[in-house]
């Protein structure tokens, strides 16, 4: 995504960032950690402000380098919209210039004063701050800004290096508007980064300068030298850029660092790209005023064919003028000839590229050398730190990234309730080993697990108290460790464990835990470097322990709020045998749900829907959807017209979170599928319908599969598009199932491959509800799911036929007693003679009514289940109504007593008429 995407960067995926959804694979890998990081920080997207720094060096090193660079970008992009900034290392401009001048009185001061900050933890995605983040070119389109205020814009920027160290001195940044992007900015930035780089060496201390002119004099003594005609050596940037490529000459710097700080005469052999492979040699100098140093010299064998560039000193460097001489210590690359030899005017001899790399002091190559691993570790730690939600596994990386490069052995204790989502109260009292990581096994820490009590004079219990690292240098003298537990302690010296770093986990003022680090192969104690690094290694794993914390504890409340609102247990009824499974998404709970609902007629009502979305809405959404499904089910409605009603209630509910204030943590947009089915078992027929749900699977007594060919439906929200049922004759013992699609839908897995999955678990006949449920999510369900997987199992029974009794009843009132008769002798028949009375004058009740006030043809039926239940069919679709009846009037008193002598009574609709039905206990006389 980008500018030639859709003019303005990734437009969509960022609303749906922001939304809370899924982007990953939309978004170029870089801008989208840096959203996340700048959403963890509690950034806003409409914020306008960012930190002013009125104490930036506007005449220091870096800025007496970079101005003439500068002054030559404004005058190639004279007339344009171009702001080029300078940055130091931490993000706060030093100096601007503008294409087209008036640019400065027309633009907000943030783009046009120097000193104010825009590093990525107060500016969000930009160029400056992923520069610093990613120590590396970047750049930042449009919307990939995290910022409101930037999204017209453009940048491209490029780290400038101090070349001893590897440190980040500062950031060169080009800011255009997002139609003026140009791949051909990338070369222009990076020549005028290096650039600087160079005049920042050339501003090297006069110790190292001497050790330059050492060498110098040496080789200018040398016949036939390779020197440019001022005298200076030509940079390895000019004199092998056609030979080596970046990354190999970043390879033979890191290498010749080390060389460096070995302090004696030495070489290496250093492998490159393209198969080729390169010498370094180092051999001491000692200047004039006898500063010792060393010398680290490249021998490049020259590929067949190579024509040598046009002489660098007469190529215009981005300044505009003559290249001068890098500075001491520097990567240069004049020839390393000894006197003597001859060369070419390109350091070239015998077949060979010759090029000084660098020279310097040991003791900076040392330090430089111990600066880059540093730098190369907490780099290392923003990638390996935090690729999970889970408290104990962010703990792990933070382990093994310590390991072996600054500890030989970590332990991380974390307080129980941290790992449980909740904030400790009494952090010090509840600590539990939650990591023991090391270059051995064997060494005796506390295990995993146990309770660790610290005794008040411990570092551990220091760094807690203090929020800051301690360091203990030599842990035979650290007696307040000893005295934890002397003989523990003596078991950790016997192993030669002997220098110490506690650091304290703390994010957003949570106390989440503490890290030790400890030392044992490593003579040399740790020191307050590596207390710095322990501390930024730390900092950062606290930031991710924090956010998994805080995750967990969001996803322990969504998932008792979904429990909570799911069944938790199913109600008696013997139209199916019920078995049922929920599994919440491992990345967040969602808003499956499913549902048995008994019916009047011992009918069965099965459901199960899928709300959009993740999260405590998700989970209340269903709840709401839920609630209003069991309650449109007990108005007996049919299936498509119960999706109906739950189609409206979803778009007012849609309404309501997308108006103009949504609520918090809502995506402002409401939406589920659902499929309803309803089954008889007197009929042994099922009517289902599906609101963009996946379609049910069918297994016959014979073990035979079908995936119902039902009427797919528009998903629930859409509004005002119609529903349609299907009627299918189940055998006895059929078996239904009934799933969302977090059963089937993996992004490692084809839809069609689950499904076959599916029919294949199915596939057996006389098989327990239970052991199907547990098949299939043995089978089909998703190792990781991404989404909540809801399944509904149900063994479908018959009515027996004996206990089913009806009549057809003549619009006669004469024939009632008849009928009443009838239906005495079949309860005797039945053994219900006690229930008798109750039943007559409740059927004579209704037969009468539906006599009086309904409409032929008339059916009377009567079936015995665990209640008594009687049912009177008529071909009207007028509802009674029960009402208070005066005392002075001559009727409706019927349904008041029909209420009185059943447990419970109703109305539901056919397409023919409708049904009265009256439900009795088999106690009741």
């Amino acid at each position: 995504m980008g500018v030639v995407g859709d003019r303005i960067g990734p437009v969509r995926s960022r609303d749906r960032f922001m939304h809370g959804e899924s982007v990953e694979g939309s978004v170029r890998s870089p801008i989208l950690s840096s959203w996340q990081r700048s959403r963890l920080l509690g950034l806003s997207p409409d914020q306008s402000e960012l930190p002013f720094n009125q104490d930036i060096d506007r005449d220091g090193r870096l800025v007496r380098a970079a101005v003439p660079v500068l002054d030559r970008l404004q005058s190639i992009f004279s007339g344009s919209q171009m702001n080029i900034s300078l940055a130091d290392g931490y993000g706060a401009v030093l100096a601007r210039r503008f294409g087209e001048k008036s640019m400065a009185d027309r633009l907000p001061a943030i783009q046009t004063v120097p000193g104010f900050v825009f590093a990525e933890q107060f500016a969000g995605t930009n160029g400056i701050g992923l520069t610093l983040a990613e120590r590396r070119l970047c750049q930042v389109y449009g919307a990939e800004h995290f910022a409101e205020r930037a999204q017209a814009s453009a940048c491209t920027a490029i780290p400038v290096r101090d070349q001893i160290s590897g440190h980040i001195e500062g950031v060169l940044c080009l800011g255009y508007p997002y139609t003026d992007a140009n791949p051909a900015l990338i070369p222009v930035v990076r020549k005028a980064a290096e650039a600087i780089e160079r005049r920042l060496m050339e501003q090297s201390s006069a110790r190292e300068r001497g050790l330059l002119q050492a060498y110098l004099d040496a080789a200018s003594r040398a016949r036939g030298s390779g020197y440019a005609e001022d005298g200076h050596p030509i940079g390895m940037a000019e004199l092998l850029q056609s030979e080596l490529e970046q990354s190999d000459q970043t390879t033979l710097k890191e290498k010749a660092t080390e060389l460096m700080s070995s302090a004696h005469r030495a070489a290496a052999e250093v492998s490159l790209s393209r198969g080729r492979s390169v010498t370094l040699v180092s051999r001491p100098v000692t200047s004039p005023s006898g500063v010792e140093g060393i010398v680290i010299e490249a021998l490049l064998p020259e590929e067949p064919e190579h024509h040598a560039p046009a002489p660098a000193h007469a190529a215009p460097s981005p300044e505009g003028r003559p290249r001068a001489a890098p500075g001491p210590a520097a990567t240069a690359a004049g020839p390393s000839t000894p006197p003597g030899t001859g060369t070419d005017a390109r350091g070239r001899a015998d077949g060979m590229v010759r090029g000084l790399v660098l020279v310097g002091e040991p003791e900076v190559g040392k330090y430089a050398v111990a600066a880059r691993r540093r730098l190369e570790l907490l780099a290392e730690a923003s990638n390996r730190i935090g690729t999970t939600l889970d408290v104990s596994r962010t703990a792990w990386e933070l382990a093994e990234t310590a390991v072996p490069r600054l500890a030989d052995f970590v332990t991380i204790d974390v307080p129980e309730p941290v790992l449980r989502g909740e904030e400790s109260a009494h952090p010090t009292d509840e600590m539990h080993r939650t990591v023991v990581h090391g270059i051995r096994e064997d060494c005796p820490f506390y295990p995993v697990g146990e309770q660790v009590n610290l005794h008040p004079a411990t570092p551990h219990l220091r760094s807690l108290t203090t929020g800051q690292p301690v360091l203990e240098p030599d842990l035979r003298a650290a007696f307040g460790w000893i005295a934890q537990d002397p003989a523990h302690a003596e078991l950790l010296l016997a192993h030669n464990i002997h220098s110490l770093i506690t650091v304290p986990l703390m994010a957003r003022g949570v106390v989440l835990g503490i890290a030790s680090f400890y030392r044992s192969q490593d003579p040399a104690p740790y020191g307050d470097d590596d207390r710095s690094l322990a501390q930024e290694l730390a900092a950062r794993a606290s930031l991710c322990i924090d956010n998994a914390r805080r995750y967990t504890r969001e996803h322990t409340l969504a998932l008792a709020l979904q429990r909570s609102l799911l069944p938790r247990g199913l109600p008696e009824q013997s139209a199916v045998e019920v078995a049922h499974r929920y599994l919440p998404a491992e990345s967040g709970v969602g808003g499956d749900w499913f549902d048995v609902i008994p019916l009047s007629g011992t009918r069965v009502a099965l459901l199960v829907g899928d709300v959009v979305g993740h999260g405590l809405h998700a989970a209340a959404t269903m709840g709401r959807l839920r609630t209003a499904a069991r309650n449109f089910a007990e108005l007996e409605l049919a299936p498509d017209e119960l999706l109906t009603h739950l189609d409206n209630l979803t778009v007012r509910l849609d309404r309501e979170e997308g108006g103009d204030h949504p609520a918090p943590g809502s995506t402002g947009i409401v939406g589920a599928t659902c499929l309803y089915a309803i089954y008889d078992p007197t009929t042994q027929q099922c009517t289902m319908a599906r609101a963009g749900h996946p379609p049910p699977a069918l297994v016959s007594p014979d073990g035979s599969v079908t995936l119902l060919d039902l009427p797919a439906g528009p998903p629930l929200g859409l509004g005002g598009l119609p529903f349609e049922s299907m009627e299918i004759q189940l055998p006895e013992h059929s078996q239904l199932i009934l799933y969302t699609d977090g059963l089937i839908e993996d992004r490692h897995r084809d839809i069609d491959v689950a499904l076959d999955q599916l029919v294949g678990a199915l596939a057996h006949a006389d098989r327990a509800p239970e052991d199907t449920c547990q098949a299939v999510l043995d089978t089909v369900a998703p190792e990781h799911p991404g989404d909540d997987i809801a399944l509904l199992v149900a063994r479908t029974h018959a009515m027996a036929p004996d206990r089913i009794a009806g009549w057809d009843l003549p619009a006669d009132p004469a024939r009632v007693g008849e009928i009443r008769a009838a239906a005495v002798g079949q309860l005797s028949r039945w053994g219900l003679e006690e229930s008798s009375f109750a039943t007559e004058l409740l059927l004579s009740e209704l037969m009468t009514n539906a006599v009086r006030y309904g409409t032929g043809p008339i059916r009377v039926r009567l079936i015995h289940d665990s209640t008594l239940i009687c049912e009177v069919y008529d071909a009207s679709s007028t509802a009674p109504r029960m009402r208070h009846a005066a005392t002075t009037d001559e009727g409706g008193r019927g349904l008041f007593l029909v209420a009185q002598l059943a447990q419970a009574w109703g109305t539901r609709y056919t397409t023919e008429g409708k049904v009265i039905w009256a439900e009795c206990a088999l106690t009741a006389a």
